[in-house]
């Protein structure tokens, strides 16, 4: 349950009030200029407390190398990071040490394990995604030395919807607002609706949409690994994701297979290439060479601050009210995180492409 993918390989340990996160990579080729600062920013991109819709723990997510580079280059063995806690209020949690808060992971670690850490979730955190995030940092400077570029912005908060298709906005101009959303006008909206949604004390979700350039066809397995169905268990993996949708998703069900289908032509560098792009660019499980874009749906921050009923380890009633620093929207931190699990999964890909070509 704590290692993802095959040839490049993660391992992800420790809690949100633990004494720290870390991630082992193993698989990643020799020879990587490992961009220190460059790993470091998308780290920042994820940290919490960036704004006052984002929870308010303060963690600079500082990593350390542990092993595995050395003169800035990956020597071909593990590679070990840590991020220290430093931010911790786990009083904020006592009252619920015996509780199961409603649409946690608390009961259901309860039952499987016969104990848990309630103290911010432990393991089920999402604070276990920075290790995450760190990985697929190694992962995008991999891909990148291959052309590879990966990328998400936030496209759906509640009911405000961005209707752009990925290719007529400047997914660029994601980083420059506090929800990660390339239109500055329909980001101003969704910070507000945030605002006021973490003002009544409730939480609200949303979607972010990504996007995955430069990828040559043929990666992919058929059967059982297909590329999008590596991608959907990667997405899902994710804290609070619900739904995963690739290519036209579920709008396709509305199509007649003569306007579905994607043509193929030859284009004036003798590529084959395809007039549309409803498969998403993936098709028959293996990629195409078309851009690879794809939905990820985010539900609700469980954790609201007003009261709901719910069950201790008793079985007796009680009321639940959550305490401490939450996000009301999860989206906007998402984003690099959904960037990180894309590239882990393309970078796999690649090596199992290649360790077939040998």
């Amino acid at each position: 349950m704590n290692s993802y993918g095959k040839l490049f390989r993660i391992t992800t340990f420790g809690e949100s009030h633990g004494a720290g996160i870390g991630v082992i990579i193993d698989g990643c080729p020799a020879g990587l200029p490992v961009d220190a600062a460059f790993i470091q920013r998308e780290l920042d991109r994820r940290k919490p407390g960036q704004s006052r819709i984002t929870t308010q723990r303060r963690e600079k997510d500082e990593f350390e190398i542990l092993s595995g580079v050395f003169e800035g280059r990956s020597q071909g063995t593990p590679i070990a990071m840590l991020i220290r806690n430093e931010d911790q209020r786990s009083k904020d949690y006592s009252h619920i040490a015996e509780q199961f808060r409603p649409s946690h992971a608390d009961y259901t670690y309860q039952a499987k394990y016969g104990s848990r850490d309630y103290r911010g979730g432990g393991r089920s955190s999402a604070r276990e995604t920075a290790a995450r995030v760190a990985a697929g940092a190694v992962g995008k400077l991999y891909l990148q030395s291959a052309g590879v570029q990966v990328q998400a912005y936030v496209s759906q908060v509640g009911p405000l919807k961005l209707e752009t298709p990925y290719w007529a906005l400047n997914i660029g101009l994601a980083g420059e607002n506090a929800v990660r959303c390339p239109d500055p006008e329909m980001a101003g909206r969704m910070f507000d609706f945030i605002d006021q949604t973490r003002k009544n004390g409730d939480s609200v979700g949303g979607a972010v949409t990504g996007v995955i350039t430069g990828v040559p066809p043929g990666l992919g397995e058929p059967v059982f690994d297909k590329l999008h169905a590596e991608l959907g268990k990667a997405m899902l993996s994710i804290n609070a994701v619900k739904g995963f949708e690739y290519g036209s998703g579920f709008a396709g069900v509305e199509q007649f297979g003569s306007a579905h289908n994607d043509l193929f032509y030859t284009d004036e560098s003798g590529r084959v290439r395809t007039r549309t792009n409803h498969s998403g660019g993936i098709q028959g499980g293996i990629s195409n060479g078309e851009d690879i874009y794809f939905r990820v749906a985010f539900k609700p921050v469980a954790t609201i601050m007003q009261g709901q009923e719910s069950l201790n380890e008793k079985g007796e009633t009680v009321t639940v009210e959550g305490k401490g620093r939450h996000d009301p929207c999860v989206v906007p931190r998402a984003v690099p995180i959904v960037e990180a699990m894309a590239a882990l999964v393309i970078a796999d890909f690649y090596l199992r492409n290649k360790a077939a070509q040998v």
